[in-house]
């Protein structure tokens, strides 16, 4: 049996964030934070792809846009204070035709008013910057955009814990029991205050504590591949994206160590740990996300079935390639390598609309608060959100 203050579901990010920022607050509390895995961030934080995004990409009275811009700055600040692997290279959003135009334009409109630095340039500005980036007119320069190691920052914030704060690896949320009391693989644990960050399974967990019950989640894999060329750009190089959608489209992303990669893909999955073949096949799982899967199929919700047969051909190498060539002017395919480690994207489905939850999800019961929807850029966002669920959970308390 272990007593403890606060219990947090999760070694991701997220929950390490807000174990860090309660501990930071409140050094007396005894913080227990669980981890099914072996280590932190075996999953959505450590297969992230390690950008940290500026903030323009969201409505300014979205959590994402509130939490993003303070997110990069604590967080870049929290890289160059520790001696942490951080590329500050910069990102520009390209166009390709005239319908792209209006995006450039509006990603600008939104990145003014979220207090973001950006300038939009012509195209010999963009040749200045990065000789091989292409767009049609104009493109967005976000000098503000970086990219960190994620497993190196998740393992530093791990080794960080301090008195009254632990990390329990291998220790496996199984169920509830009462009304402050959890059960794992290992232990019961009583706590004052339970908070779930457990990303692919948040659902799941909230459902046991009777929040998020319309909710659901729908996994997208994403797929990145190696190109064998570290002068190939000199900046991240993104498209104008779908903003109806929570996907920024294929882009080239330049490693923390200078290395490049293409990617990522969206590809609907049939059971949460889907990363590869039949690998963590789950019966039950598989089952209940056909079924949504189907129902968006067949409604077409949100342009589902085009977004799930053009995700899907992405499995093909040079289609997938094809996606990615118009950011660039030169490009040569047998550079490109293998297909890197996948990993698979948490989102939240309201089985209500059926539709895709597109910002930060909270609720909260009497001793319990839970993350639902944790999306992209929520590496980014993860200090500033802790403060947010920090004043929570004290309220709460």
């Amino acid at each position: 049996m272990i007593k403890t203050d606060i219990l947090i579901i999760g070694a991701s990010i997220m929950g390490l964030s807000i174990a860090r920022e309660l501990h930071h607050r409140h050094p007396e509390l005894i913080i227990t934070l669980i981890e099914k895995e072996d280590s932190p961030g075996r999953h959505a934080s450590g297969r992230n792809s390690g950008i940290l995004h500026a903030g323009f990409y969201y409505t300014p009275d979205s959590l994402k846009a509130k939490f993003t811009v303070e997110g990069n700055r604590l967080l870049t600040a929290y890289c160059l204070q520790h001696n942490l692997s951080i590329n500050r290279c910069g990102k520009v959003v390209v166009a390709k035709d005239e319908e792209d135009l209006k995006g450039i334009y509006e990603l600008k409109n939104r990145g003014d008013k979220n207090g973001v630095e950006l300038q939009i340039i012509d195209e010999q500005e963009l040749s200045q910057i990065d000789p091989n980036a292409k767009t049609y007119c104009k493109a967005i320069h976000s000098p503000a955009t970086s990219v960190v190691n994620p497993k190196e920052v998740l393992n530093h914030i791990a080794t960080g814990f301090k008195k009254n704060s632990k990390l329990l690896l291998n220790e496996k949320f199984v169920k509830r029991d009462g009304l402050h009391s959890a059960v794992t693989n290992k232990n019961t644990i009583h706590y004052r205050h339970l908070i779930n960050c457990a990303g692919l399974y948040a659902d799941k967990i909230g459902h046991l504590y009777g929040v998020g019950k319309h909710y659901t989640l729908i996994p997208f894999k994403g797929l990145y591949i190696e190109y064998k060329d570290s002068n190939f750009i000199q900046k991240h190089i993104y498209p104008v994206p779908n903003l109806k959608n929570p996907f920024l489209g294929v882009h080239f992303t330049k490693m923390v160590d200078g290395r490049v990669k293409m990617g990522p893909t969206a590809i609907p999955v049939f059971w949460r740990e889907n990363y590869e073949g039949l690998s963590n096949f789950h019966p039950g799982e598989f089952f209940e996300i056909l079924r949504y899967e189907a129902k968006l199929f067949l409604m077409n919700s949100f342009n589902f079935r085009d977004l799930a047969f053009a995700e899907m051909k992405k499995h093909y190498k040079k289609y997938f390639i094809k996606q990615a060539a118009h950011l660039v002017k030169k490009l040569e395919e047998d550079k490109f390598g293998n297909y890197l480690i996948p990993g698979i994207r948490a989102q939240l489905l309201d089985t209500r609309t059926m539709k895709l939850e597109m910002d930060f999800v909270v609720e909260q019961e009497e001793t319990s608060t839970h993350i639902l929807n944790a999306v992209s850029p929520a590496f980014t966002s993860s200090f500033s959100f802790s403060k947010f669920i920090a004043d929570k959970v004290e309220k709460a308390m």
